[in-house]
């Protein structure tokens, strides 16, 4: 279990298309928003520290049944012996606040939406901390998810079985890949001896660049450099 006491607002009407300061209506929207949000949410998140094999079709991650696939997470993983693999939800609690404002207030359930989509990213922030004290790694990647590049989204089944998560934290993928929670994240962090290249990331390398609500809005997702 992990705590937050506070959902960055800014980066939350960021994911509403604010561009600069939000409107007080704005403002006051997403203050009240806050408390609903941060007083059902559970955060949680599971981890696994796992040896690294390249391979002729991809790399194999300990434990896992499908091969990590594709020249960019080859690319962010160079010179990585070791991975930590690792899931985090919100809980089914925010999925159903964000369906339980939406029969009175449609503003309102966007505005806890975007706040829970602020939420999750804080909980892997903070989840990354407290891995990293556990762990040993003197030099480490940024969080790369399926589906960022061209990491397929197929492998969330076999990730999400390799760390155990729907009995830990209740965390399951339908089959189009869909994480249920919804306001969850898998993520990948490579681990090497030595220092690690900064790899190319950003829209221009993802494949969600031309769907991405966030995109459209003339932000750019919270990938860690």
């Amino acid at each position: 279990m992990i705590a937050i006491d506070h959902i960055d607002k800014d980066e939350a009407a960021r994911y509403m298309g604010v561009r600069e300061v939000p409107a007080d209506n704005i403002a006051v929207l997403l203050e009240r928003c806050e408390k609903r949000v941060l007083e059902v949410i559970r955060p949680n998140y599971v981890y696994r520290e796992v040896a690294l094999e390249p391979t002729d079709n991809g790399i194999r991650a300990d434990g896992m049944n499908d091969l990590l696939t594709g020249s960019d997470i080859a690319r962010h993983l160079t010179g990585c012996t070791k991975a930590v693999i690792f899931a985090a939800t919100l809980s089914g609690e925010a999925d159903k606040l964000i369906r339980q404002a939406a029969v009175t207030d449609v503003a309102e359930s966007f505005a806890i939406d975007c706040l829970c989509s602020a939420a999750v990213e804080q909980v892997c922030d903070k989840a990354e901390e407290e891995i990293f004290v556990a762990i040993n790694a003197p030099y480490r990647t940024w969080r790369f998810s399926p589906g960022y590049g061209d990491l397929p989204l197929g492998i969330q089944g076999s990730l999400l079985r390799m760390l155990n998560a729907q009995r830990r934290i209740g965390l399951t993928v339908t089959d189009s890949m869909l994480l249920i929670p919804s306001k969850s994240v898998t993520a990948i962090i490579g681990i090497s001896d030595s220092p690690v290249a900064r790899g190319k990331h950003g829209c221009g390398s993802c494949n969600m660049r031309e769907n991405c609500a966030y995109r459209r809005g003339g932000n750019t997702c919270k990938m860690r450099t």
